[in-house]
């Protein structure tokens, strides 16, 4: 199956990972680029199946319809292309007795063809539909789909990679303020029973034990309430 040299550029840009990007504008993306990339391609779909709920884009509303059906129904090409590993291709709907429902709701949308590809990528699987209005519009498919996975595999790493980075700085962030509000917590403590900072942390910690609450959590509840009862950031 030949493609364009549009689906190739558009596909590397989609690697290049930016502030705000999420999964659901790569999958618009990679809906659009095939729609656009591949000769006979009215429209295209992206399904993740990763942890966690399924992601779902089209690049036309009504095929957002269709590929929930098949979930509904658990058949259809994007199904068996999952459970199988392998494409999954229907040249024509109206001649394909495989599934009779789900053919008779991609006709009234106007599809005739259908290829499904499934690309998997360490922690996840993507599903990739194509749609045609016209039978026989998809042949082959080998090459269509090393492409899909070499650059689905970069997006999809680089976006990994990108969340891990955001999330290791929340993380960083979310420490660095529990400590925070910790030596605050000491310093009340500390102030109202002459202790040292050991004892004091000492003492947030036996009663965080007892209730079953954190010790950052328990420093807040003490800071908080030192504040409104005193004023102010610190401790008297």
């Amino acid at each position: 199956m030949e493609t364009t040299p549009s689906l190739a550029r558009d596909l590397a840009a989609l690697g290049r990972v930016t502030e705000g990007m999420s999964y659901e504008s790569v999958l618009r993306g990679v809906t659009e680029a095939v729609a656009r990339g591949v000769p006979g391609c009215a429209a295209g779909s992206a399904e993740l199946w990763q942890e966690g709920p399924v992601l779902l884009a089209a690049s036309h509303s009504e095929l957002v319809a269709l590929t929930d059906l098949e979930r509904d129904l658990r058949e259809g090409p994007s199904r068996e292309a999952l459970a199988s590993g392998r494409p999954v291709a229907i040249p024509d709907v109206t001649r394909d007795p495989r599934w009779p429902r789900y053919a008779a709701t991609a006709v009234r949308h106007g599809v005739r063809s259908v290829l499904a590809l499934p690309i998997e990528v360490d922690r996840a699987v993507m599903i990739i539909g194509l749609y045609a209005v016209r039978p026989g519009a998809f042949t082959g498919g080998s090459s269509l789909l090393a492409m899909l996975a070499e650059q689905v595999t970069v997006v999809l790493s680089n976006i990994w990679e990108y969340d891990d980075v955001v999330t290791g700085a929340a993380q960083m962030q979310e420490a660095l303020a529990g400590r925070s509000v910790i030596d605050q917590a000491k310093g009340i403590i500390m102030s109202t029973s002459g202790c040292s900072a050991e004892a004091a942390f000492d003492e947030l910690r036996r009663v965080s034990q007892h209730h079953q609450i954190k010790v950052a959590d328990l420093a807040r509840l003490l800071v908080a309430e030192h504040q409104s009862k005193h004023g102010g950031d610190g401790a008297e």
